[in-house]
């Protein structure tokens, strides 16, 4: 039976379910503002704890990395991911759980061929582009302080 392309989107539409916008709007808005008020809070703890700012920086960033990637390992952070969307997408915990993810999806293919070979499969565009922005940005910076 072969289908065009209209008869093909004619049936997807009606196979899928409407997505509810303003719900997931409004999910991606509170938890994302929830996981914020969270890194903000572990700040003051540090900041009370007397760390220096490098210090409470780091620490603030190493510990949302430790809980994310501690969430995705258990399988937490999945069940928060799919009711806040966007939501957990807050750059560190984000990124946090774009490492573990794939390292957790192939572990039962052993520690190297599984979890070394695919552990950087989703950050590592992120990474790699990102890196190679930050590049061409100096090379354009460093030329426009030179003219």
């Amino acid at each position: 039976m072969a289908t065009n392309k209209q008869q093909y989107d004619k049936m997807t539409k009606k196979a899928s379910p409407p997505s509810p916008v303003l719900k997931n709007c409004f999910n991606a808005f509170w938890i994302g503002g929830l996981v914020c008020t969270f890194g903000e809070a572990l700040k003051m703890l540090y900041e009370y704890l007397r760390f220096n700012e490098d210090e409470t920086k780091a620490a603030v960033s190493v510990t949302l990395i430790v809980i994310t990637a501690i969430l995705t390992g258990i399988g937490i952070f999945d069940k928060i991911a799919k009711v806040a969307g966007a939501g957990t997408i807050v750059p560190i915990t984000g990124f946090a759980n774009s490492v573990v993810s794939p390292a957790m999806e192939f572990k039962t293919e052993g520690s190297i061929l599984g979890t070394a070979a695919n552990i950087f499969k989703l950050a590592g565009p992120v990474i790699l582009y990102s890196t190679t922005a930050a590049f061409v940005y100096g090379i354009i910076y460093f030329i426009s302080l030179k003219l």
